[in-house]
């Protein structure tokens, strides 16, 4: 599926993913991204609602060609821009309804769902949507938090503070195969991290990143991924507020944006399913630092799926 070209992209004056096709409804598609404008579940800053539309406009500027992995992504992939989840901003249960059946029809569809939201609440709908056609998930959830709370602090059972708690309890994610990234944020206790332990999680820190490499800690996450249906989860504050200013709950001492993009290509041949971007929160970005971060990992997710189609 052919980009638009620059020149009927600025003739149109719309502004869809990558300057790819629009269709709510298409025929046939390997990917589609869809956006979910929804922040109602942060529990600190919220603007996550306007990524979609802010990562739209920036990742205009992105080709097609993928010189690290080779391939030609938009040339391979058959990719649609399929528009936002039309969301009820003042109710999150009818909200998560809403995503669930927007994504599982793109699933049921023969198509690979890439949303961009959205705070990180909107992964669980989206996991849901996936288990249910493909059975449990391994999942690599790319985050400065654990996000297995529970409403003991907020009082809400289902803020962004929580979807991987249920995705767990749900048994979504398969045992085992869940590995949590960049984790670093302080915790309201020491046994914060025993929940997701306890199902055989594996939790590595920024700090474990930079002292193992990238090369070691990819191959710990395949090894939990195996070929089982991937998702990957990529919460923005995983990344150093140097490299990524404009998320909602930023937490210092990240990972690189360089060892962000490296692991996320490090995934090339798992049989990836799905991927969230999340908590981009554009009025705190400048630049468009964080937004130029967000496209650049969105098309690493699209090439790590070109790459499984040859």
């Amino acid at each position: 599926m052919k980009q638009q070209s620059a020149a009927e992209y600025i003739h149109h004056g719309q502004t869809p993913f990558f300057r790819l096709p629009a269709s709510t409804t298409p025929e046939s598609a390997d990917a589609v991204i869809l956006g979910v404008p929804f922040d109602a579940g942060v529990t600190y800053r919220p603007g996550a609602r306007f990524a979609p539309y802010e990562l739209r406009r920036v990742s205009a500027l992105m080709q097609s060609f993928h010189p690290g992995c080779g391939v030609d992504v938009f040339g391979r992939l058959e990719v649609y821009d399929g528009g936002n989840v039309t969301v009820a901003p003042f109710d999150r249960a009818q909200s998560a309804a809403l995503i669930e059946h927007r994504v599982a029809t793109v699933i049921g569809q023969g198509a690979v769902p890439f949303v961009v939201g959205g705070d990180h609440s909107i992964a669980l709908p989206v996991m849901r949507a996936l288990r249910d056609r493909h059975g449990e998930l391994a999942v690599v959830q790319f985050d400065a938090h654990l996000d297995t709370s529970d409403g003991e602090t907020w009082g809400d059972d289902h803020h962004h503070g929580t979807p991987f708690r249920h995705a767990l309890s749900e048994g979504v994610i398969a045992r085992g195969a869940l590995a949590q990234v960049g984790i670093r944020a302080s915790w309201s206790h020491g046994g914060e991290a025993d929940f997701t332990r306890r199902y055989d999680s594996l939790v590595l820190s920024a700090d474990d990143v930079e002292e193992r490499g990238v090369r070691d800690i990819a191959s710990a996450i395949r090894e939990r991924v195996r070929d089982r249906p991937l998702y990957i989860s990529f919460d923005l504050d995983a990344v150093d507020p140097a490299f990524a200013p404009g998320v909602g709950t930023p937490v210092a001492g990240g990972l690189t944006s360089r060892e962000a993009l490296r692991l996320v290509r490090a995934l090339a041949g798992c049989n990836l399913v799905g991927m969230d971007l999340v908590e981009i929160a554009p009025h705190y970005d400048h630049a468009d630092v964080t937004l130029q971060l967000g496209a650049q990992l969105l098309f690493e997710g699209l090439a790590v799926l070109a790459q499984r189609r040859r």
